[in-house]
């Protein structure tokens, strides 16, 4: 969003440190989507939505997997970002939860899912 260009991912962006996981462990609301698990936390006051990305070693043991994944989602995220209604800055955990690798397109559904849902319990 900011210089005129709302699709890239730059490390503003991203949600990185232990004090700032933590919290949003703690103080987050939860939810699940096909295939996907996710925890959000409003009100950060960094001015952007910050997001961190989970593939567990338990579902998939080899790297090349988890990194595939992990850059499926990255990129929906980075696609779809600008429909997401935060004000005050919001951190969002996205856990990919199934044993299954899914293509791209049903990772990009989910993540539209995911956006929808927190738009909804933001508006509450």
């Amino acid at each position: 969003m900011e210089n005129g260009n709302p699709c890239t991912l730059p490390k503003t962006e991203r949600l990185c440190g232990k004090k700032g996981i933590s919290t949003l462990l703690a103080q987050g609301r939860h939810g699940n989507v096909p295939g996907m698990r996710f925890t959000f936390r409003t009100g950060t006051g960094c001015g952007c939505p910050r997001i961190l990305v989970s593939v567990p070693k338990k579902l998939f043991k080899r790297a090349v997997k988890r990194n595939l994944l992990k850059r499926r989602i990255r990129e929906s995220w980075r696609r779809q970002k600008h429909f997401l209604n935060c004000d005050s800055g919001m951190d969002i955990l996205m856990t990919y939860s199934t044993k299954e690798i899914l293509g791209y397109a049903e990772v990009y559904e989910a993540v539209s899912h995911i956006i929808t849902k927190i738009n909804e319990r933001t508006a509450e």
